[in-house]
């Protein structure tokens, strides 16, 4: 992770817009989001270390080579719920208590492999540990929506970052003041 990277939608490139600074700043946006993973072989594959790009929506997650012919599918459901999952409307969640239900329990539901949740909750929804797993699944369905809302945004990848490095962030305040 590096953290010149900026979540399109977050709430440091809303404030930036807010305060009229982006007019300083110059962004670009990265490709994508890759992972390095282990895979077993199967009958018509070899196994062994690959580094693979992340799918940010349903339609990558059935292209994905991260992921088994089953397992496209599986994660493409689980990405489609997600997306659609609205926290102020009960009727979204799918008889699933989304504050009070561990993320492991919605994962378990949807019957995803374990590299599919390692991906998803580590270069998805960025969580360091795998505590996320039994927190109550709001908190990284949120995270989740953030990176599925900064996606194509400003490019096919929800990262962006200044192009002279993170010193322009408050140089751009500088010179907003100044004027």
């Amino acid at each position: 992770m590096i953290p010149k990277f900026i979540m399109a939608n977050g709430n440091l490139v809303k404030i930036l817009l807010k305060t009229l600074v982006s007019r300083y700043l110059e962004w670009k946006s990265i490709s994508g989001t890759y992972v390095y993973q282990v895979q077993s072989g199967g009958i018509f594959s070899k196994g062994g270390p690959t580094i693979a790009k992340v799918p940010s929506n349903d339609m990558e997650a059935a292209k994905s080579s991260l992921m088994g012919l089953m397992e496209k599918r599986r994660c493409k459901n689980f990405f489609v719920y997600i997306q659609n999952v609205d926290e102020k409307n009960e009727k979204t969640w799918k008889n699933i208590n989304i504050m009070v239900e561990p993320f492991k329990n919605i994962v378990s539901k949807f019957d995803l492999e374990d590299n599919t949740i390692d991906f998803v909750g580590h270069a998805v929804a960025l969580y360091t540990s795998d505590d996320f797993l039994n927190e109550p699944a709001i908190f990284t369905i949120r995270k989740l929506h953030l990176y599925f809302n900064s996606v194509g945004l400003y490019g096919e990848s929800p990262f962006i970052y200044p192009v002279y490095g993170l010193g322009g962030i408050p140089e751009g305040f500088t010179r907003m003041c100044a004027i």
